[in-house]
């Protein structure tokens, strides 16, 4: 059997990490991070390139489309590709790459590790060898994170655990597979169904902002944020819902909002279940009202991302309605009812 030709892409973050008198900085390069899995090589030909170096708390949009950019340059030449990135914004990266590659039928993975590959004891090795596997696998396709035995689609990955090797959930989502001992065992597999060709989209809008509500939180910050964004991702309580207050402060300024063109985009601060604002009054009123955007069961990440994504290419109120409701690479599984 051939040997599958992979890239793995280095951008820093822990796995690339050595101690410094300040703490750990990603200085290991791409290829010292292959050299400390040379079994790797009895599956796979694996080449490397740094893009770049970085803690990833300062990963940004047009990191994304650096990465983006690499694997779209790349993309013929190679069967595979295995992304090195920091833990802290790997949920948010892996989204993005999502909806800034479409339809791949080469997979196009995700990994780093908890604690730098260098160390005897770490996780590092065993995540970038499960994913230069995961990346020569036939039924493996699209953007999957591949981190401590799991495969989590791209647009359903969240860090829940700041130190333990299990850091990473799959939310509202099964697991794609599990990789134990060499072994890949998947829960679902998809990759037949899909037709249509791999795109690339070369765009991005970080036009877009976050705001969690909090008790007693004055509504004036959504007037503050209008001047400087686009869009916004309200993170309410429970299902879902804006507060009324006595003075309906929040209700005037999401009605400043939309008569403005902006867009609001409403999640809850709770991780696992979705949203649903139609089960009470105070989230149905306002959603009716405005005829506002609903997250459902994404998650915050995919929202984020997804929103960069769309209003990168449009800012039609219904375009942008059907583009958000549009299912990509397993994001939600409430888009069919739009």
């Amino acid at each position: 059997m051939n040997q599958k030709h992979i890239l793995m892409i280095a951008t820093g973050g822990t796995i690339a990490s050595k101690r410094s008198d300040n703490g750990l900085k990603p200085l290991i390069t791409s290829e010292e991070l292959l050299s400390y899995v040379p079994d790797a090589m009895e599956f796979c030909q694996a080449d490397a390139v740094q893009i770049l170096n970085i803690d990833s708390t300062n990963m940004q949009p047009k990191h994304w489309l650096l990465i983006a950019e690499t694997i779209e340059k790349h993309y013929e030449v190679y069967n595979g590709f295995v992304i090195c990135h920091g833990t802290d914004t790997m949920a948010y990266t892996a989204a993005a790459l999502s909806y800034l590659i479409q339809n791949s039928p080469k997979p196009i993975v995700i990994t780093g590790a908890q604690k730098p590959i260098d160390l005897e004891i770490t996780d590092a090795k065993t995540n970038l060898m499960d994913s230069l596997r995961f990346a020569c696998c036939e039924r493996a396709h699209n953007v999957n994170i591949v981190f401590d035995g799991k495969v989590i689609s791209g647009t359903r990955g969240k860090k829940e655990r700041t130190k333990s090797y299990n850091a990473f959930s799959s939310i509202n989502f099964p697991y794609i597979a599990t990789i134990q001992e060499g072994h890949i065992i998947f829960y679902l597999d998809d990759k037949a169904p899909a037709t249509d060709s791999v795109r690339f989209y070369h765009k991005l809008n970080d036009r877009v902002a976050l705001l969690k509500l909090i008790p007693s939180m004055d509504a004036g910050v959504l007037d503050y944020m209008a001047q400087r964004y686009d869009a916004v991702i309200i993170e309410s309580f429970g299902v879902g819902g804006i507060p009324s207050y006595d003075d309906d402060a929040f209700h005037h300024a999401v009605e400043r909002w939309t008569a403005a063109g902006k867009f609001i985009v409403m999640t809850t601060q709770v991780t696992n279940e979705g949203s649903n604002m139609s089960v009470y009054e105070i989230g149905k009123v306002i959603k009716q009202t405005f005829n506002l955007l609903e997250a459902y069961d994404m998650t915050l990440e995919a929202t984020v991302t997804k929103l960069m994504w769309i209003l990168a290419q449009t800012k039609d109120p219904d375009e942008v309605r059907s583009l958000f409701y549009r299912k990509i690479n397993r994001d939600t599984l409430f888009s069919d009812k739009w």
